[in-house]
């Protein structure tokens, strides 16, 4: 199938070389060859010039239409002279229209090339454009964007073209909008060209000179005019919209499937509702999170509220997900970082008397225990003044854990949900009770909770693969990034140290640890000692900048390549981002933990942007991750003594 589509795509190029290397010859040969030169000759007066370009009759007009097209194409050509020399050869009607079906087959060489290439073409059209692409992309007034693209100086209409192709137009309408937008343009350069042969080349350069005049004042306020439109798309991102009432038919859909997966798994839940029907509106349910599946035992047990979760904003730049997504209630968030965006959705759930359901831990846990949440969380639950819910999920965490290969076949697991505070009961709590109350029923230990169930078994043949992805060091030879699995052994390549699970996911030898999740606390403590006697200690990895999706078709897309490093000071980012050499810096008071997937990567939020790093060791990613939790708490007590 690849090779039928890499075959496609290069009979395309060679269609679309044959093709160019035609107009060129046309555009360069005999007759036209002297048109051009005649063109910028200096001997030539207005009439002669006029009439020498008009004895070409098609020849000419053609010659224009491919000036035009080659000025889209190639960014580099200022349109100007090209839409000038239509107007003095050809009149304004017909050299518009020259002008016109030129840059049309140009919008269209374009969308056939994105639609080739896709995103691999992006630093060719857009650099040193300080605009939110990605916003634009979701913003419902994207056509009035594009117009307004056309009227900012110095943008290639190359750059729109790529802009409108990738976020997802179709065809015609794509066409339709980026040949519009370029006719007001067009008109002043024609209409330049015709002044000066028909009226006064005195009149026609006091015109150019009050044009120029204009572009100039755009061209010093231009920052401000994208930062306007930046803020326009921020205003129309917050909107109204952007959290919508979850609809009955997408979540009864998405539960009956999930019904349907997990009885052919064999998987079991015993679901208790404490609260029986009695779920207030409005209100918050917390739910704690051990696996990827915890939305869907928390949406069986509130499902009949219909409630609006919140999702981590990377589903979201996907087009089809975000688009069930919201249809399901859900809304973004951007995790760990200041975003104005979900906290209005939060309060505007809870004004239209919604059901918000949150999982404060805001990422999946590594070994199967409750991780911290962030203070900012309690000061909400405080504000919002509503009663708060808790579902508690036990062997969620071992029925598809955060580094497993899926969905364990005939896991068990508990899922309970109860009041914890009343209205009237949380006006009463400090910030810091309400904190010990929620951290008290969250609080879960699978491999505890395990203690508790000897009947339960776990017969994956593969019950171990993946846990090289959260095993940073060995704890026979202490190599790092040594470690593998086969099966249900865990193996160091180093030295040879194997240990094997047995049906409970403890080790069957247990010289070292009883359980991975011992292990996990061991090398922990161990890069915490090392950090307390090294204050200059530091992690640093060679790294793929992966980055949103401009046109929504999948999740990310190469950004970059560079260089990450994490100290005391923070996160630190230098390489290139879509071909410019870009570098950044995350302080370490803002990265409160850098979120990882397991043998994935390790990334971090800034406002509605996602940066994602792929480092050359993928077993390393945990490691950046417990890093960041020792850094930013050791910042944090040191800020507390002071």
């Amino acid at each position: 199938m690849k090779f039928k589509d890499i075959k496609k795509k290069l009979l395309i190029l060679l269609g679309l070389f044959i093709v160019a290397i035609g107009l060129a010859f046309f555009l360069f040969s005999g007759d036209n060859l002297d048109l051009l030169k005649s063109i910028f000759a200096e001997k030539h007066t207005n009439e002669e010039l006029q009439e020498k370009l008009g004895d070409f009759g098609i020849k000419g007009y053609i010659t224009i239409a491919i000036l035009s097209m080659l000025q889209v194409v190639l960014p580099f050509l200022p349109a100007e002279p090209v839409q000038v020399i239509a107007g003095i050869a050809f009149g304004f009607p017909i050299g518009l229209i020259c002008c016109i079906v030129g840059v049309f087959v140009g919008n269209l060489f374009i969308y056939i090339m994105y639609k080739i290439f896709g995103d691999k073409i992006q630093a060719y059209f857009v650099k040193n454009i300080h605009f939110d692409f990605d916003k634009a992309s979701s913003s419902k007034k994207i056509t009035f964007i594009i117009f307004v693209l056309y009227f900012l100086p110095a943008i290639p209409y190359g750059m729109i073209c790529f802009f409108a192709a990738s976020v997802g137009m179709k065809p015609l309408r794509y066409l339709t909008v980026a040949t519009l937008g370029a006719i007001p343009s067009i008109c002043i350069g024609v209409g330049l060209g015709h002044i000066a042969i028909e009226v006064s080349w005195i009149i026609s350069i006091l015109v150019f000179l009050v044009v120029i005049s204009l572009l100039m004042v755009l061209m010093m306020k231009r920052e401000t005019m994208f930062s306007k439109i930046n803020e326009y798309l921020d205003t129309k991102y917050t909107s109204k919209t952007t959290v919508q009432k979850c609809s009955p038919f997408v979540i009864d859909t998405a539960y009956i499937i999930s019904r349907i997966a997990l009885f052919f798994k064999g998987v079991k839940v015993k679901y208790t509702n404490k609260v029986g029907g009695k779920i207030e509106n409005p209100s918050i349910v917390l739910c704690n999170h051990g696996s990827f599946l915890d939305f869907v035992y928390a949406g069986t047990l509130i499902r009949k509220k219909r409630p609006n979760f919140i999702v981590a904003r990377l589903y979201f730049y996907k087009k089809l997900y975000a688009k069930i997504m919201r249809k399901g209630g859900c809304f973004p968030k951007s995790m760990f970082t200041s975003d104005l965006d979900s906290a209005k959705n939060c309060l505007r759930v809870l004004k239209n008397g919604g059901v918000l359901a949150m999982m404060p831990e805001a990422r999946l846990s590594t070994v199967g225990k409750f991780e911290d949440i962030q203070e900012g969380t309690y000061s909400f639950l405080k504000k919002a003044g509503v009663p708060i819910y808790t579902i508690k999920l036990q062997g969620d965490y071992f029925a598809s854990p955060k580094w497993g290969n899926g969905l364990r076949r005939n896991s068990y697991i508990e899922a309970e949900i109860d009041i914890l505070y009343t209205k009237e009961q949380l006006e009463a709590l400090s910030i810091e009770e309400i904190k010990q109350g929620v951290e008290k029923r969250l609080y879960y230990d699978d491999f505890e909770w395990l203690k508790t169930k000897p009947e339960l078994k776990y017969k994956s043949k593969k019950l171990a693969v993946g846990l090289e992805n959260i095993l940073v060091r060995c704890p026979k030879c202490g190599e790092k990034h040594s470690i593998i699995t086969k099966g249900r052994k865990v193996i160091c390549e180093k030295c040879g140290l194997t240990l094997e699970l047995d049906d409970r996911y403890n080790f069957k030898e247990n010289e070292y640890f009883e359980s991975f999740a011992k292990w996990y606390d061991w090398q922990f403590e161990k890069i915490k000692s090392e950090i307390a006697k090294n204050v200059d200690y530091k992690l640093e990895s060679k790294v793929e900048l992966r980055l949103p999706s401009l046109d929504g078709s999948k999740l990310l897309r190469h950004g970059g390549e560079g260089k990450c490093t994490l100290d005391k000071n923070g996160l630190t980012y230098a390489g290139t981002k879509d071909g410019c050499d870009f570098e950044i810096q995350f302080p370490i008071s803002k990265v409160y933990r850098l979120l990882f997937g397991a043998g994935e990567d390790f990334e971090v939020y800034l406002g509605n942007e996602l940066y994602y790093f792929v480092p050359e060791e993928k077993r390393s990613c945990v490691e950046w991750y417990m890093t960041s939790i020792i850094l930013y708490d050791s910042v944090v007590s040191k800020k507390a003594e002071v």
